[in-house]
């Protein structure tokens, strides 16, 4: 297996977005999705508090956090992730995507280049992800990219697992 840290921190590029490293010129448009913890930021010193978490814990081999940049306009979209299992071989994958750039495809292609990344590069043996039973749109994405339910769990949470027979 190839676990973070790297050399140099992996940039994908993909046909509409790139998965590249967050910068701080970024926090400033992230503060409505940066979560750590499953607490939300609401000041733009909390987002870059919790960047700094987010980047010590892939300095620590724990996860790997990417801006979702819109190659067209160079405007970051949305983040996406492993933010646990990897010293197990495995990866729960997250995301999330600034209101005005959902609906329009650029999270299936983020989240699908994350996911080859993580089978090929880091030598992923499974990603999964876990998501709310009510949040049908992320259902749906997990659905597109392969994914096949494999558990109901505590707080109306179920677990998804990426298929790779298949796709």
């Amino acid at each position: 297996m190839n676990l973070p840290p790297y050399h140099t921190f992996p940039t994908i590029p993909g046909d509409r977005v790139t998965l590249r490293q967050i910068l701080p010129s970024d926090i400033k448009d992230l503060i409505e999705i940066s979560f750590y913890d499953a607490i939300q930021a609401t000041t733009i010193e909390q987002a870059a508090e919790m960047q700094d978490k987010i980047n010590q814990d892939y300095l620590d081999g724990n996860s790997i956090h990417w801006g979702i940049i819109v190659n067209e306009t160079n405007t970051i979209s949305g983040t996406c992730g492993y933010y646990r299992g990897l010293d197990r071989g495995e990866g729960e994958l997250g995301c999330v995507m600034l209101p005005q750039f959902r609906g329009l495809g650029l999270m299936t292609e983020a989240m699908q280049l994350a996911i080859d990344f993580g089978l090929q590069d880091i030598g992923l043996k499974r990603v999964w992800a876990i998501t709310t039973n009510q949040n049908d749109k992320a259902i749906k994405l997990l659905e597109r990219l392969n994914f096949i339910k494999i558990a109901d769990l505590e707080d109306n949470e179920i677990e998804y697992e990426v298929r790779t027979d298949i796709g």
